[in-house]
This record gives structure tokens, sequence and C-alpha cells, in this order.
């Protein structure tokens, strides 16, 4: 039996860490993808089984007890017998399980999926619009169409598993010798090697790139929608599916209007004689100018309604209402003639203050009259 201590080249009362980096320096010379000779092979099976018994605690003692990092006697956790891991390990690869009977793992994976933001103006809320969003992501490689190999190259059968991507050891047990399957140490799993990785790529089957990609918002989302693009996320190893792509709007703040739910909100500013006497405002909308009646005697906290000039229903048809608040304004900064006209119709109307009692509606008039004799 050879002398795994010899093979990898260090001292019996070598440390974990020196014969770590023992392996590694070996495993780099004689790896399949770096040196593809048989007998590079054959040394990389050597060096990679003398790795497994020297870093494993147990199995080290073992072998320097005996020689053989099986054992030579019996016994439940000691001697050479695998313990109850080792058993449980071997029927659940017999069962098929990860580690024995699956056959060897395929090299295209399903890609990541990804999330991004997408800032959106208010309009684009409302009716629905596009977005440009800027990707880094990952692509299929463009030299090796995800084949992982070089143009003109192929995978070969891995010669360590024979394509079969797990190989075979015997443990001993309490039920005897029993052969326990592990991932193939050359091929990783896969049952081929790749003796001329793709250069552009190096040998993953895809590269990252920055591309640009513009995506349709439909109207009605609002702050922290999600939308789902499947398929348009990161593409995945080995020429495998791309995975997922959301995107989470953000809607910027608007410097006129407000959302409230499906609905829009506004505030009209109106003089104190126009909403008395009753007056007509333009409002320029989404949708255009809108003429808004103002009813004479309008109060401040009024709302007048425009039906359907909200927001498109995300999940329904229709929109919302624009709601328009109105907000009625009393001069502060009069002269002596309009002074002089706003005494005279507060005499006019018989205005006065009523105490202990909510204001009435000449009361306004009445405060005036009383603050104008004051100065």
């Amino acid at each position: 039996m050879a002398d795994h201590y010899a093979t990898l080249g260090v001292s019996r009362d070598a440390s974990a860490e020196e014969i770590k980096r023992a392996y590694r320096k070996l495993a780099r010379q004689h790896h399949p993808d770096v040196n593809p000779s048989e007998e590079a092979a054959e040394e990389f099976k050597r060096i990679s089984h003398a790795y497994e018994v020297l870093s494993d605690e147990d199995k080290r003692r073992v072998y320097d007890q005996t020689g053989n990092e099986n054992g030579t006697a019996g016994g439940f956790g000691g001697g050479g017998f695998g313990g109850f891991a080792d058993i449980f390990e071997t029927f659940m690869n017999a069962a098929g399980t990860p580690g024995g009977g699956r056959g060897p793992m395929p090299r295209a994976r399903r890609g990541q999926d990804a999330l991004v933001t997408a800032g959106i103006e208010l309009r684009d809320a409302v009716f629905g619009g596009e977005a440009t969003l800027q990707l880094d992501t990952a692509v299929t490689c463009g030299r090796c169409s995800g084949t992982c190999c070089e143009p003109g190259t192929h995978p070969e059968t891995c010669s360590t598993c024979q394509g079969q991507g797990m190989t075979q050891r015997p443990v001993r047990s309490m039920l005897g010798t029993i052969m326990a399957a592990e991932t193939c140490p050359v091929c990783r799993g896969f049952g081929t090697v790749i003796p001329h990785p793709c250069t552009e790529c190096s040998g993953q089957g895809r590269v990252r790139v920055q591309q640009p990609l513009t995506i349709r918002i439909p109207a009605g989302v609002d702050d922290g929608t999600r939308i789902h693009l499947a398929g348009r996320g990161e593409a995945g190893p080995g020429g495998g599916p791309n995975g997922d792509l959301y995107v989470e709007v953000q809607v910027r703040p608007d410097e006129v209007f407000r959302r409230e739910g499906d609905h829009l909100a506004t505030t009209v500013t109106v003089p104190m004689a126009a909403a008395a006497l009753g007056t007509s405002v333009t409002l320029e909308t989404l949708d255009g100018p809108q003429e808004v009646d103002i009813e004479p005697g309008t109060q401040s906290g009024h709302v007048e309604t425009l039906r359907g000039l909200g927001v498109g229903r995300l999940r329904g048809a229709g929109r919302g209402d624009l709601k328009v608040d109105v907000v009625v304004t009393t001069p502060t900064d009069v002269t002596d003639e309009q002074r002089a006209l706003l005494e005279q119709l507060a005499g006019l109307r018989g205005e006065e203050v009523v105490h202990g009692a909510p204001p009435q509606s000449k009361g306004m008039f009445a405060r005036l009259r009383e603050n104008l004799k004051n100065l």
C-alpha cells in the first residue's frame, strides 16, 4: 500500500496546515484540467486519496496505528470500522440520494434571480409607460455558446470515474466491508473534464456585462410594486437557463399631485371674494387643462371631485378620481379704498361676532369690520 505521507511529500508529524498546503500545490500540478494526460489523472487520484485520509483526524489516527486507513480490528467507533455516519451514508447512497446512483451532475444550471430598482414619474404610474434600466448581469458566453470549451473542442469523459461522476471506496462497518460512493475528485461530479476551457469565460459558459433593458410599466403601480420578468435574470453556468428578474418600482414625488390609493389629490387657492361670488378655475391636470367650478359661498376644506382623472387601476378597469381641495384665502394687506368697501359690505350684511357659538358664515365679515375699526 502506498505511503500517503510520501505521496504528499510531508513528514509523519506534519501539521494539518502543512498537509493542506502540500495537497494544494500537487493538485494544481496534476489536475486534469491543467494536465490532461492519463498519468496525471492517476497521480491526481492518489494525491486526493492521500489527502482525504490525512486531513481527517480519525482516519489519520487509524492509518498511523495500523498502516491501513480501514484499520484491522472491529468495533463500533474505532479499530477500522466506520461509524454510524458511514453506514447511514452508504444506505442513503444505495437509495439514490446525493452520493450514489444518481449519475453525473449536469454542468448547465439555472442562473440566479436578480432584483433591481426603477425610478419613475407619477405620470408613468397613472397611465403606464416604459423605463430603461442599466443591468450588471451574466449572459451566455458568445465565444463558446455556453459549452465552456474553446471552439472546436468538447468535454471528455472523466477517466477516473468513467463518466459516472462518482467513485467508490471500501468502508468497513459492523456489517462488514461495504462500498461507499463519493463525488469524483477529478471531475467534481460532472462525469466529464474540459481539457481546453474557453478563454473568454474561463470555462464558466457565461460572462458578466453591462447592458440596457427597457421594460413596460403597467398603469397603477405604486412604491414597492414588484414587476416579475420571467427568464430575464442572470444566465446560468454551463449554458443553463436564465433566472428571473424582479423590478421594484419607486415613484418620484410630484410637485402638484399626491397619490391616495387609486385617486389623485391637489389643492387650489381661491380669493375670498371669488369664493363668495363663485368662479371657475382652470386646473392643469395630467390629462390636460380642466375647468373646476367654484360655487358661490364655497368654504375652505371643500373638495371638488373630477371623476376618472385619477390613477389607472393595476388590477381592474378604469381609473380613480382627482380630488381638488379648495383653500379660501383672506386678504392681509388692504388699501384704504378696499377697507372702506369691506366695511360697507360688512355693514350691509349686518355681520357681528357671536360669542359662545360656532362662527356663522357672516362672522368673518364681522371680525373683519371690528379689525378695520381698530386700525
